[in-house]
């Protein structure tokens, strides 16, 4: 597997969601897979089929964030010297210069990213052409509805 970069946060998200897995999914489903035993016959049985099914969601789950997390490159946005420039785990105040809409971005991996918290993928198109670029540059971003400028107001490392 290859190395994965994750902020601060985004590893804390992952280790509590391993956390909950292990300590609190992983013993209910044995315990619902003990339970529709104790009804008898398995070949009918509609609850220890969707009990073993979820059994085999959380061991995946387990493995595969344990697997990113043996893997992960954590990366403290906070202490990475960018001399002002758009890298992994900045957060950048944009303004869309068609609209004059501003808004405000962090760069994260692809664990974390979620636009309704202003969290977009380091592989987003976005952040592909933010990448690099400082204060008052312009970045280009192809996207599927057109081309899109947007000028780079500020760029922090929180």
């Amino acid at each position: 597997m290859n190395t994965i970069a994750l902020t601060v946060h985004g590893a804390e998200l992952l280790k509590a969601e391993l956390q909950r897995l292990k300590t609190v999914e992983r013993p209910a489903v044995v315990n619902a897979i003990a339970e529709a035993r104790a009804q008898g016959d398995l070949s009918e049985n509609a609850e220890y089929d969707a009990a073993k099914e979820r059994q085999g969601f959380i061991e995946g789950r387990i493995q595969e964030i344990e697997a990113k997390l043996s893997n992960a490159r954590i990366i403290d946005p906070k202490s990475v010297d960018a001399q002002g420039r758009v890298v992994f785990g900045a957060t950048v105040e944009l303004e869309e210069l068609n609209s004059g809409k501003q808004v405000r971005y962090q760069i994260v991996g692809e664990d974390e990213a979620d636009i309704k918290q202003g969290k977009i993928s380091i592989s987003s198109p976005i952040a592909r052409a933010l990448i690099g670029k400082v204060v008052a540059d312009v970045a280009v971003v192809q996207a599927p509805a057109g081309e899109h400028e947007y000028e780079i107001l500020a760029v922090r490392y929180e």
